[in-house]
């Protein structure tokens, strides 16, 4: 059995699209042992704190978000006194405080400088933005607006936790593709993508690279690959056309569950469905 017997750990960020509602239609699915975990879009990692498994790979593109793993693995002390900072010295004025963390933040990004001040300042920006969303523009600069709240911007206790769990991790930043390079017989892959989008016409990006049509297309044939090794593989998504198209007739177990959007600012829009695919 390749999971810790314990109640988990809560996330450091909020993240769009995160499956904490969904924790017990996934664990109820999982396999009952696996060798090493993969999660190759982990995201705020809502199902890896979950499971807190003993073997473990995450991986994500956006550069900022991993790089704030790095950290909080390697400096929690240091990070959680440079947030703490950032708190203590909010302005009466939050709304400019906010916007002038974001140009910070945002100077860094186009700068590479991928270090503790970044982390702290991505995390900050995650608990004071509108949803705990990550966009950026055209020119991959993050434009999320301020959400009004002037709240701690982590939890000690938390980020603690979090620290000591992510010290036996393997932390990757990228493509999906290389993330599960590694993944073999008996290893468990879950996959929780960039939504397929409702419409089909619009691909929204949370990262500038983008994950297409052809991103999905792409990643169903390694979902073939992975399960062609015979690692257990699990992957949610949206109930579109397109991902039952991509991973129909191929003898995977395809369950459609009901959920809530959590960011749609029509209130009739917050229910729909996803699926969970798993090839066991």
């Amino acid at each position: 059995m390749s999971v810790k017997k314990s109640a988990g750990a809560t996330p450091f960020v909020k993240w769009a699209g995160g499956k904490r509602q969904l924790i017990p239609q996934i664990r109820e699915r999982m396999p009952k042992s696996y060798n090493c975990y993969y999660e190759p879009f982990v995201g705020g990692g809502a199902v890896t704190f979950e499971l807190l498994p003993k073997n473990a790979v995450i991986n994500d593109i956006n550069k900022a978000l991993i790089n704030s793993y790095r950290v909080i693995a390697e400096e929690p002390i240091a990070f959680i006194d440079t947030v703490k900072c950032l708190d203590e010295e909010m302005w009466e004025d939050g709304k400019a405080y906010y916007y002038d963390i974001r140009e910070k933040y945002n100077d860094k990004l186009m700068k590479e400088e991928f270090d503790l001040e970044l982390a702290a300042l991505f995390v900050f920006i995650n608990k004071h933005c509108f949803n705990g969303l990550y966009r950026v523009n055209g020119k991959g600069l993050y434009n999320v607006p301020y959400n009004n709240s002037r709240r701690a911007s982590c939890d000690e206790e938390t980020i603690m936790s979090v620290s000591e769990f992510l010290k036996g991790v393997t932390i990757m930043e990228g493509d999906f593709q290389p993330a599960c390079k590694n993944a073999g017989k008996g290893d468990f892959v879950f996959i929780d993508s960039p939504y397929a989008p409702l419409n089909p016409t619009s691909f929204e990006s949370y990262t500038k690279e983008g994950f297409d049509v052809e991103s999905h297309k792409r990643l169903a044939k390694l979902y073939d690959e992975l399960t062609e090794r015979g690692c257990y593989c699990m992957l949610t998504n949206h109930n579109t056309e397109l991902i039952n198209e991509l991973y129909s007739n191929k003898g995977y177990r395809i369950d459609v569950v009901s959920v809530k959007r959590m960011i749609n600012s029509d209130a009739s829009n917050r229910v729909g469905q996803e699926v969970i695919i798993c090839n066991y």
